[in-house]
């Protein structure tokens, strides 16, 4: 007991030359049970541990790019374990607890051990509105050109849609979101990075209201009764969806320039669809049929054995408990992985290529999503 007081003595002393005060998040993150033992303090050299309290400007999925008090600090994440409840969203107050002794902005001799929300908050994160026409949508990022003239793409995995009209070129449409949009490191005030913000809906109607029930519109007396094809998206092109009938697996193509579409948790390529129709379906193609709205899975209703809506990339950023893909379609999405089950083969390196089942429902206020299973591409 003589021992684990002095050194509580001494590691306080640590703190106040550091300028850090207890009551913070180094204090929560002592109290976690991740303070050095007993029997390991004699042993070793004395422990400095301090933190930086800021803004989130930047995360690459292995560096994170801080502002603190006019001073900008980027620190390598590789084995620190990201903890904040809404991710890594840009203008989010957070706070980077290290180990080690910074000097000034050299931060090359410290080690990152946790990114967790700021303690004291003094702005909550607010949801914001942006508006303007559809230039280009994938299954993971859509472009608009806003109403300020400025083009702006942003990442929309997980992110519930509707489009009453239909989806198509020239769509005006309203992200909800939260974060905020930084300009460009290239200085260009006509480009903009919205890559770290927590996208909520995008729709063609504000305020978003889904119609009952949905997105099917009330049959006519006279029309014909409504069937339903159940199916497996495998891609986006624009306003073509790409689909396999389920137990068939017949690729189809479907139109949305025309009908009302429903994504509860976003397109996301293995998800499920249901496309509503009147008319005669012959098993191969949807030229016989009048589609009347296509309605995807919600996974906010589903097992998590159920849950099948995934997103395949390379990986480019590692941390304890995270990695982040760069997809296809240009995006970079982080998961975190310590609750997965890992069946790929790759060792979680980077530049590996990987397929991951995620669940959208359970990242609803955040932008690191929820893996289930990681697999070889």
């Amino acid at each position: 007991m003589k021992k684990l007081f002095a050194a509580c003595i001494c590691l306080c002393f640590t703190f106040s030359m550091a300028g850090c005060s207890l009551g913070t998040a180094i204090d929560r993150f002592l109290s976690a049970g991740d303070a050095p033992s007993e029997e390991t303090l004699p042993d070793k050299p004395r422990i400095y541990m301090d933190e930086i309290r800021g803004t989130l400007l930047n995360f690459n999925g292995s560096q994170i790019t801080v502002l603190s008090e006019e001073t900008t600090y980027t620190f390598d994440l590789s084995e620190a374990s990201l903890e904040c409840d809404s991710g890594m969203i840009a203008g989010d107050e957070i706070c980077v607890i290290y180990e080690g002794q910074l000097d000034h902005l050299d931060t090359s001799n410290v080690k990152a051990l946790k990114i967790v929300d700021e303690y004291h908050k003094n702005d909550q994160l607010k949801e914001h509105t942006a508006q303007g026409i559809i230039k280009n949508i994938t299954l993971n990022t859509i472009t608009l050109r806003t109403t300020r003239g400025n083009t702006v793409t942003f990442p929309i995995t997980g992110a519930r849609q509707y489009y009453q009209d239909g989806l198509k070129d020239g769509t005006f449409a309203y992200i909800h979101y939260k974060g905020k949009i930084l300009t460009s490191e290239e200085n260009n005030s006509s480009t903009f990075d919205a890559s770290h913000l927590k996208i909520l809906s995008v729709s063609d109607t504000e305020p978003l209201k889904i119609p009952s029930p949905t997105p099917t519109p009330q049959p006519e007396a006279s029309s014909e009764p409504e069937q339903k094809l159940f199916c497996t998206i495998t891609g986006l092109n624009q306003n073509l969806l790409n689909i396999l009938i389920e137990q068939d697996n017949i690729p189809l193509q479907v139109d949305m320039s025309e009908i009302p579409c429903y994504f509860p948790g976003g397109i996301a390529e293995g998800s499920h669809v249901t496309i509503t129709y009147s008319g005669e379906f012959n098993g191969t193609t949807l030229e016989d049929i009048r589609i009347l709205g296509l309605t995807g899975e919600n996974p906010a209703s589903e097992k998590e054995s159920h849950i099948s809506f995934q997103v395949t990339g390379s990986i480019i950023g590692k941390t304890s408990n995270t990695i982040t893909l760069f997809t296809n379609d240009g995006a970079n999405i982080t998961f975190y992985t310590d609750q997965a089950l890992n069946a790929s083969t790759g060792g979680l390196e980077l530049n590996t290529g990987v397929r991951i089942t995620y669940n959208p429902a359970a990242s609803g206020e955040s932008n690191v999503f929820s893996c289930l299973k990681i697999e070889d591409a």
